[in-house]
């Protein structure tokens, strides 16, 4: 029943989701269908050329797809485009084999008659070659392409929509009617694909190679017919209208990007909305983006003009100074040398502060006397920690804080998100890491330890904007100014609760905020 309501509740968004995930689909596909075959057409001629192309494509097939993802981004910037490329080099490797491997199995004796008759090389290959191989080349291009419905949900780690969008928001808060709501329609999109594409396969399948009654068979052809074209013109007009839809001649634009978790998307969606309440400028939001270095380098690239760091990241994760406790020596060094070495704003600092915190089950609190980090010291060495792939790879994350407080947690291991928190209340890890502000401490009833060494740097939100972008928006410096105040540990709690807890959106969540305190009308 939860699942139904939450379905009917956030329809729009999961209707606009699925198209953009079949749009991106479809045109990974194409792409690859259009380098594919000529390539595999191309081996099938040139032997020597054959095994250097498709050892390569195995290669690219092998690369785990976050990690190739990751190389995208340097190159590419994130959004659309890199996703599409990720998808189109998955999906080649199946396309090039078939395609070779059906004109190379084509029996020689039928060649040697197509020559016999007078035919070029190249008729040769248009006229007896392709439609002969066209079954098993079209067998590739249905793996290819229902492979690439899954693999099309890693686009929304890099801001390119779809609907892994539910599915990653999903696990961050512990939403499983979100998760459900990404996974099942992708599922629903791969079993449809399967099904065109084989209706596909079998159309182009000579009719003499066919079993059956040839009447039967005339008539199930034009009933398959019928239903693929029905299937392109939809496709054709969802391109058409939502291509329609999206052209806009105004030139006045911002994109506003985030970190990928509760707090980044409600700061996200309330900063767009404050803008283009107070603004004629139409903002692009392009939300849930990665970690602190996947948002850097779509900065530096262009891909978002504006998002929401905190100073200890800027401090220590990219500007690479150890760590040091004194607010206002963080904030002055991250404003100065990003605009001298970076070209980057920082505007003024806001009022809450989502420092890392260690977070322990109240019972176990209880039982070891815990309340300071320092406290930990007595057990560390028979405990697991779960932490997340930032904390456990930063200077001012686990291997800083072990140092200073000078004991050695027993096993580590890697949790990405909301699932650590799980993982804690099923007695599976005994610590984790966690933000001062996260509305999942809330929800799981959670004790944090006192940093009673001040090792954790000074976390506090502050809004980073390129220059060029606030040279040609300067109210926008105003406008978070104004924000900023009604943003403190205490609102930011509450808010994150909201997501991870009552399941509400986090553009919701960030607009009702707005309208209640009078900042939007």
């Amino acid at each position: 029943m939860n699942f139904w309501n939450y379905i009917i509740s956030n329809y729009p968004q999961i209707f606009s989701l699925l198209i953009e995930h079949l749009k991106l689909t479809a045109i990974s596909v194409g792409l690859a269908i259009l380098i594919g075959v000529p390539l595999g057409i191309f081996i099938s001629f040139a032997a020597k050329a054959s095994k250097p192309i498709l050892a390569v494509a195995n290669v690219i097939q092998a690369i785990p797809s976050m990690a190739l993802l990751g190389f995208m981004i340097p190159l590419l910037g994130i959004g659309v485009i890199p996703a599409i490329v990720a998808v189109v080099l998955y999906s080649l490797l199946p396309i090039i084999k078939n395609t070779y491997t059906g004109i190379d199995n084509i029996n020689p004796q039928t060649l040697e008659a197509a020559k016999g008759i007078g035919l070029t090389p190249f008729q040769v290959l248009t006229k007896v070659q392709i439609p002969l191989a066209l079954p098993v080349i079209m067998a590739g291009v249905r793996i290819a392409s229902v492979t690439a419905v899954g693999l099309m949900t890693m686009a929304a780690f890099i801001g390119a929509g779809g609907l892994g969008y539910l599915v990653f928001s999903g696990i961050r808060t512990v939403n499983n009617n979100q998760i459900l709501a990404g996974a099942i329609p992708a599922c629903l999109l791969a079993l449809m694909v399967d099904f065109l594409i084989g209706l596909t396969e079998k159309l182009v399948t000579p009719v003499s190679l066919q079993k059956g009654d040839a009447s039967v068979k005339k008539k199930s052809r034009n009933i398959q017919k019928a239903m693929l074209g029905a299937a392109a013109m939809l496709v054709a007009a969802i391109f058409l209208f939502t291509s329609v839809g999206s052209v806009s001649g105004d030139a006045r634009t911002l994109s506003v990007g985030s970190k990928d978790f509760t707090e980044q998307e409600i700061l996200g969606n309330m900063v767009a909305d404050l803008i283009e309440d107070r603004t004629d400028i139409t903002v692009n939001r392009k939300l849930s983006l990665g970690g602190s270095q996947v948002c850097f380098a779509a900065m530096k690239t262009g891909d978002i003009d504006l998002y929401i760091d905190y100073s200890g990241t800027s401090y220590t994760d990219i500007l690479k100074h150890p760590p040091i406790s004194d607010m206002e020596q963080v904030y002055k060094t991250v404003k100065e040398e990003y605009k001298e070495q970076l070209n980057l704003e920082v505007l003024k600092q806001m009022s809450f502060n989502n420092t890392y915190t260690l977070a322990v089950t109240k019972e176990m609190a209880e039982k070891y006397h815990l309340d300071k980090i320092s406290d930990l010291a007595k057990i560390s060495d028979t405990l697991t920690s779960g932490t997340t792939f930032e904390f456990s790879n930063r200077e001012d994350g686990l291997s800083g804080l072990q140092k200073t407080y000078g004991f050695q947690i027993g096993k580590r291991l890697t949790l990405d998100s909301a699932p650590r928190y799980t993982a804690l209340g099923s007695g599976e890890v005994d610590i984790i890491d966690a933000f001062s502000t996260d509305g999942l401490l809330k929800k799981f009833d959670l004790k944090t330890l006192e940093d009673d060494k001040n090792f954790f740097p000074p976390y506090f939100a502050i809004p980073v904007i390129r220059a060029e972008a606030l040279e040609k928006y300067p109210e926008i410096a105003g406008i978070m100014e104004e924000l900023a105040p009604f943003l403190t540990n205490e609102v930011m709690i509450e808010l994150n609760y909201k997501v991870d807890e009552l399941q509400q959106t986090p553009a919701a969540v960030a607009q009702d905020f707005l309208k209640e305190n009078g900042l939007i009308s």
